[in-house]
């Protein structure tokens, strides 16, 4: 199992827009196969800065949606929305606990 962290920075009038596609999107992109959770968080203090958090059975498996039509799709749409590159990390867990 991988975890990736994708931050996203918005221009203003573009947040709008972003949170259109990903609703659109997230169904399709939370059912592909190997996607066993999808989440999206708001920066508390930038509402311009939005982060997706994702867990995959294995990097194959991002790998296939990265090279998808919904991801092409959807990344043609989101990017020209963008005022920075997007910047992304794909982690392996070491320590998790249950409080």
């Amino acid at each position: 199992m991988i975890t990736r962290i994708v931050k996203l920075t918005f221009k203003p009038e573009s947040v709008s827009d972003f949170l259109e596609i990903f609703q659109r999107s997230n169904k399709y992109i939370s059912s592909f196969n190997g996607c066993s959770h999808l989440e999206l968080l708001k920066d508390k203090d930038n509402e311009c800065i939005f982060f997706t958090y994702s867990n995959w059975e294995s990097e194959t498996h991002l790998d296939s949606y990265r090279k998808s039509d919904l991801f092409v799709a959807t990344w043609e749409k989101t990017k020209v929305l963008f005022s920075e590159p997007a910047v992304a990390w794909t982690l392996n867990k070491e320590f998790s606990t249950n409080w």
